[in-house]
């Protein structure tokens, strides 16, 4: 191996150790935002036994919180270009502890629509920066370092779904809002201050996928036919797992599952808080599972396998569900397959556009869960015109199933495309710039 390669492949041990003491951070971050959106489900009968709205009403927080949080994504990913990861994470970390307040004293539904806005705000710029901040410092292990990021946010609220459910049924609703909100922001303001950006000289690519070798602007990638197969690809997948995280609790009640107790030997627990905390687990292993398989396989082939193992889990959880044991892990497969969305649509977004202007790309790439929350309501309906939570199960199944066969067929052949003619470009600009390299990614 040559001098040039073994710097490749082995980086210095400071820089090796400050990447991933940085992703340490990141993961922090993520775990201390995660129960905004995870943890709603357990307060949404609560709500509605207390002021006596309509599910859907109350669900609309929920959407608002996505839609807020996913379509700001791109105007957040300007701001991590222009000051850093450290003033964007602590801006997110007062938002989300101010979300939860408003929460606490809300008394009307315009009052947890404020607080799922300013929540979804909060969530989008600390998700967005540490995810960026990941894909900057592993260009070779993409899959596997945002993946551990974004199980941060999937598996973060695992350890601390049992204590909400248990402070929500003591104190009540507005107090549970209220300390973890504090708690919470308190801990990503304080990570914040640890993060910062690669410098070119402590990342290195990878050899095992195929990579553009040039950085695209927001305007040229938008201008690919990949972006926008990507894109949809996305919202197929995507809005599966958002009605499910949105509705699991009352799908669980409909079913007739919610209460039933389940002995672990050492403790009872009713089958929705256990059914919630193995989905958490599950949602967080799926992550750099399927980012580090992705990184050995490639993004296409890892596709594949994990939106069609969430297809059929949909439907048996549709068949099967009513039955609480079989609702526990076909629920945890559910998740397992769903949460590696958020690893593998973003690697496969830097390995494809290049990381100088990743913040903006990705930012509009992730406005996809906006388009899917707006489904999260339209299931409620579909199940109060059926009468049968099975038809929107299944109609869910088709969609990932469908994002299983494009990724096959049509994202692999699409991105082989991308990749070569990313290449001539690069060398084409090259010789028209006097043989001046651009810049390192």
């Amino acid at each position: 191996m040559s001098n040039a390669s073994a710097t490749l492949h082995e980086p210095n041990t400071g820089s090796s150790n400050t990447r991933w003491i940085q992703l340490l951070v990141g993961v922090i971050c993520m775990i201390a935002t995660a129960n905004i959106q995870y943890a709603w489900t357990l307060f949404v009968p609560e709500i509605q036994e207390t002021y006596g709205w309509s599910r859907a009403k109350i669900q609309l927080a929920f959407t608002i919180f996505v839609l807020v949080q996913t379509w700001l994504a791109p105007i957040e990913g300007h701001f991590i270009d222009k000051f850093g990861p450290r003033l964007m994470v602590a801006f997110g970390a007062i938002m989300i502890g101010f979300a939860w307040y408003i929460n606490s004293q809300a008394t009307t539904l315009t009052g947890f629509y404020i607080g799922a806005a300013v929540g979804g705000v909060g969530v989008g710029s600390i998700y967005a920066t540490c995810i960026n901040n990941a894909l900057k410092w592993f260009p070779d292990r993409r899959g596997l370092a945002v993946g551990l990021t974004a199980g941060g946010y999937g598996a973060g609220s695992a350890a601390t779904i049992l204590p909400i459910a248990a402070m929500i049924e003591s104190s009540g609703f507005q107090a549970t809002f209220l300390f973890f909100g504090i708690l919470q922001g308190s801990l990503a303001f304080v990570a914040a201050w640890f993060l910062r950006s690669p410098k070119p000289s402590e990342t290195h690519a990878s050899h095992k996928l195929a990579q553009a070798s040039r950085d695209y602007t927001l305007k040229e990638a938008l201008h690919t036919k990949l972006f926008w197969l990507m894109f949809a690809m996305f919202i197929l997948v995507v809005t599966g797992g958002m009605m499910a995280v949105a509705q699991l609790g009352v799908i669980a009640k409909d079913l007739g599952v919610k209460e039933f107790p389940v002995d672990l030997g050492f403790v009872i627990i009713a089958a929705l808080p256990l059914a919630l905390m193995l989905d958490r687990i599950m949602n967080g292993i799926s992550r750099p599972m399927f980012g580090w398989i992705s990184d050995h396989i490639g993004r296409e082939k890892t596709m594949v396998i994990a939106f069609t193992l969430e297809g059929l889990g949909i439907i048996a959880l549709g068949y099967f569900g009513s039955n609480p044991y079989a609702f526990l892990i076909l629920s945890g497969v559910v998740f397992l397959a769903w949460g590696e969305v958020y690893s593998l649509f973003s690697a496969l977004a830097g390995d494809a556009f290049g990381t100088k202007h990743i913040g903006k790309i990705y930012g509009v790439l992730y406005t996809a869960k906006g388009i899917g929350a707006l489904f999260v309501p339209l299931g409620n309906l579909m199940m109060e015109a059926t009468g049968t939570w099975s038809t929107v199960l299944y109609t869910v199944a088709a969609m990932d199933l469908t994002a299983a066969f494009l990724a096959l067929a049509v994202l692999r052949p699409t991105l082989a495309k991308h990749v070569a003619y990313s290449k001539g470009l690069l060398e084409d600009e090259k010789l028209a710039g006097g043989g001046m390299p651009m810049p390192a990614r």
